[in-house]
């Protein structure tokens, strides 16, 4: 097995990241430094920054609500609550399938299945993400055309999207509307609205290919049933 598949099915991190630690020489296989694309067997020692790595064929996907205020990393140097703290006593090492800033909210899926968190993350497997925005002024049906055809921003232009659910408060001068995109652009949405000439002030992600938060909370996760699993596995193609 290749080993940056070894380490992000060991839940480590996504593959491309392994790769990363890889190339920064953080990685030993059985004393020694490793190098992209080396393989590994049964009975390999493998460490990461000195740390041995526990591979387990069990694989966990994990649903969240993330709340504000935490970050999705799993360690942050200028002490703010992570993601790492809220799975901080389940018996596996997960990482997050793509990002929530610290001040959006909503589904986050975790899991140690770096094979589906890499396709799940892909552009090319199209993967819907629908948000719930609160912006301020009043989004007109042209603003609403222009961000459903696509917006131009300083990384390229962003693939069509669907608006729904457009309302404006007179009272409180602010838009909502749900917006569902299929790239992962970083701030994505954000600098969306931002262009047309909108702030976002709340940005929560409601769901996620096919998956919605039902009743979860902010702050609570529970684990994916097998035919949400399954669900995500037929989206971007059956793993082997």
């Amino acid at each position: 097995m290749r080993l940056q598949k070894y380490m992000a099915d060991a839940g480590v991190a996504s593959r491309r990241a392994c790769e990363e630690l890889i190339r920064q020489g953080r990685v030993k296989v059985n004393g020694c430094t490793a190098s992209v694309g080396m393989s590994v067997e049964n009975g390999d020692t493998v460490e990461v920054d000195g740390k041995t790595v526990s591979y387990t064929e069990e694989k966990v996907i994990l649903m969240l609500n993330k709340p504000l205020g935490v970050i999705c990393t799993m360690e942050d140097p200028q002490g703010r609550k992570t993601i790492a703290e809220v799975f901080k006593d389940i018996p596996y090492r997960v990482y997050n399938v793509g990002r929530l800033d610290i001040n959006s909210e909503g589904l986050l899926l975790v899991t140690n299945d770096g094979d589906l968190a890499y396709r799940l993350m892909h552009p090319k497997y199209m993967i819907n993400k629908t948000y719930f925005v609160v912006c301020d002024g009043q989004v007109s049906p042209s603003e609403r055309e222009h961000l459903q055809k696509g917006v131009l921003l300083e990384d390229g232009m962003t693939a069509p999207t669907r608006v729904e659910k457009v309302n404006y408060n007179p009272k409180t001068g602010r838009s909502s509307l749900y917006i569902t995109i299929h790239e992962g652009k970083n701030r994505q949405v954000r600098r969306m609205l931002a262009a047309i000439g909108h702030n976002t002030l709340r940005l929560k992600r409601v769901g996620f290919g096919g998956l919605t938060l039902g009743k979860l909370r902010p702050g609570e996760w529970r684990k994916l049933t097998g035919d949400e699993i399954d669900m995500l596995n037929k989206a971007v193609g059956e793993i082997k």
